[in-house]
């Protein structure tokens, strides 16, 4: 009997070690799956590349036997000798069977190198070849609704500001940067009118360009000076639109030596940290979750070619399992002002307050919105121009 009894029990375990072995994470069992991520700037610059170097971490994490492999810096100054498609060939080579490109500068190339690799799913962060149908079947695009965080940045700009001026330190000009700028000025807008009780008429917007995503010495302008250039005008705010994290650096140098300004970083959760007390916070991609999306669709041989453009989780755009885009409150906040913005993100949320809606110019007095209108998604993707009010250039 007890040895009957010590074989039913041996059964008994093999059987349990077999059900577990095929449980656990998703993508846990079978083969490894590779993916690949091409990053335009360094993995850890604080900003958007870091923010997509920790989302493929937490696709690891979360996904179970799975592993990435990823080249950063890969931009024209960086690696001059280095082509998209070589990156991709050295991924494929070492096991990828799905890539991420994670800039719009990488557009066109990322069409001609998926052409190449036609059964190898690629996600295109930021553009919108798929859309237009000049993308590859294989390509998807994907982006997050970061107009709502720089709205809210705009917001929190124009409650702090003590001079009337803000300064926006913007990459390179294209749809996305002009789009993302209005939002943050129309976002300023609407606080400095609805909560500060001030004129909008009266705010000042100026945006900056430095060129390019982030500084390239000799070929862009230098982020820390314009920024410092921004402080010298009477801005007492910086709102970065680039990767890097120069203008809260500069405005903590500045605040060191006794003057007040503040600064809003861009990107990266944690770019608060750089200095914490000059920081009014910071809209922020949350890039994980939809990874872990994006990733087990292409296992699946779900991934379709179109652009997926994904809006905050209203109910908690800090849910880091749930929402893209998110806004994170910097410590220079005072409660009133906290208070007051998240009014402001209730009333995006609910509808209240709303962004694209007319009456709206573009920045050369052209007619964009007649009053009451509201901008469709394909109006506000391909922002021609900057917004009437706005100073700075469009093109």
């Amino acid at each position: 009997m007890r040895g009957r009894g010590a074989a039913k029990i041996l059964v008994g375990l093999l059987l349990v070690a077999l059900l577990l072995s095929g449980c656990g994470t998703s993508g846990g069992s079978g083969e490894e799956f590779v993916f690949g991520v091409v990053l335009v700037g360094p993995y850890n610059d604080h900003g958007w590349s870091e923010a997509h170097y920790r989302a493929a971490e937490y696709a690891v994490e979360k996904l179970g036997n799975a592993r990435f492999v990823y080249l950063d810096k890969v931009n024209a100054a960086d690696r001059p000798n280095t082509t998209l498609e070589q990156v991709i060939d050295d991924m494929v080579n070492e096991g990828a069977t799905m890539i991420l490109t994670t800039s719009d500068d990488f557009a066109a190339d990322t069409d001609v190198v998926a052409a190449k690799y036609p059964d190898i799913p690629f996600v295109h962060i930021s553009g919108d070849h798929a859309k237009t149908g000049a993308a590859p079947a294989n390509i998807a695009n994907f982006m997050g609704r970061m107009e709502y965080g720089k709205a809210i940045a705009g917001c929190a700009a124009a409650l702090k500001t003590q001079t009337g001026a803000i300064g926006y330190v913007g990459p390179l000009i294209n749809s996305e940067t002009r789009r993302l700028a209005s939002a943050a000025y129309l976002g300023a807008r609407y606080c400095y009118d609805t909560y500060r009780s001030s004129d909008a008429q009266d705010l000042r917007f100026v945006v900056n360009w430095i060129g390019f995503w982030f500084n390239i010495p000799g070929v862009t302008l230098d982020p820390t000076d314009v920024s410092g250039d921004l402080i010298n005008s009477g801005v007492d705010v910086l709102i970065s639109g680039i990767d890097t994290t120069e203008a809260i650096v500069v405005a903590g140098q500045r605040a060191d030596r006794g003057e007040q300004v503040w600064a809003i970083p861009y990107d990266f959760e944690d770019a608060c940290s750089v200095k914490p007390e000059v920081c009014l916070g910071t809209p922020y991609f949350n890039w994980g979750p939809s990874y872990v999306r994006l990733i087990e669709r292409a296992r699946k041989g779900e991934q379709d070619g179109q652009l997926e453009w994904e809006a905050p989780y209203w109910k908690d755009i800090n849910d880091s399992e749930r929402s893209l885009v998110g806004f994170v409150e910097g410590d220079a906040l005072t409660q009133e002002e906290r208070d007051t913005l998240h009014q402001y993100i209730a009333d995006l949320a609910s509808g209240k307050a709303k962004l694209f809606v007319g009456p709206l110019n573009y920045q050369d007095g052209s007619s964009f919105l007649a009053d009451g209108a509201e901008a469709t998604d394909d109006e506000i993707w391909n922002l021609p121009q900057l917004l009437e009010g706005m100073e700075g250039a469009s093109n």
